[in-house]
């Protein structure tokens, strides 16, 4: 038996059968096959970005049982709870809801990694930063040492670029196909939303879901632990 077809039994809404032959093939070739008359980029199977929207969520809802029961035996935190300032100072605190989200994070890119590397092999980035090249106006990776060096300058060419929690691409990360945010309201009634810019912020975008928007021209999506993914 070959391999799609082993994979295919195992994890049968991520194939279909290929017309007119009894063979099959995994989505996510099949996304780039339909593609192929133009630019591949531009699409991503319906049923692929199920199974992406599916893994996400498992991840989050995951992540954050996890921390909740490590820190408060399996329950929610209260809005009391998320509000107490743990660390930071008067202008900028740091509140127990940040460091919750913080290790809810940290879970679920653990989780997205092992999970679409059997599912999307090669085709996806987690927290790869991206801009728009201020010269060129051209979609841009910046390495984690790129960055250092920009930061040791003080950072002012980082301004403008975003780190979005996971990326799906083609097998070519400036070939982005789909944008992706983890989000953990706390307390957990709250609603998931970006998180807001500053007035005359180097993107110009008014929050963190825009400036996606404007960098990858595609609509980027939020993934809390709780349906629906928005």
């Amino acid at each position: 038996m070959d391999s799609a077809t082993a994979a295919c039994e195992r994890n049968p809404a991520y194939c279909a059968t290929v017309a007119g032959e009894e063979s099959v093939v995994p989505l996510q070739v099949r996304a780039v096959q339909v593609a192929a008359a133009g630019k591949a980029w531009e699409v991503l199977d319906e049923l692929v970005w199920k199974s992406i929207e599916d893994i996400l969520f498992e991840c989050a809802k995951w992540a954050d049982a996890e921390v909740n029961r490590k820190e408060f035996g399996g329950r929610a935190p209260t809005a009391t709870e998320c509000e107490q300032q743990v660390g930071g100072t008067r202008e900028n605190p740091v509140t127990r809801g940040m460091r919750l989200g913080g290790a809810k994070h940290e879970l679920a890119s653990q989780c997205t990694e092992e999970k679409l590397s059997r599912a999307q092999p090669g085709r996806f980035s987690l927290e790869q930063r991206y801009r728009i090249h201020p010269e060129t106006r051209q979609l841009e990776l910046i390495s984690r040492k790129t960055e250092l060096a920009m930061l040791r300058k003080g950072g002012k060419e980082l301004a403008g670029s975003v780190v979005p929690d996971v990326i799906i691409h083609t097998g070519d990360p400036l070939q982005v196909q789909a944008v992706f945010d983890f989000k953990f309201p706390c307390p957990e009634g709250n609603r998931a939303a970006w998180r807001d810019y500053p007035s005359g912020s180097a993107s110009g975008a008014s929050n963190q879901g825009e400036a996606y928007k404007s960098i990858f021209g595609v609509q980027p999506t939020r993934v809390p632990p709780r349906r629906e993914i928005e």
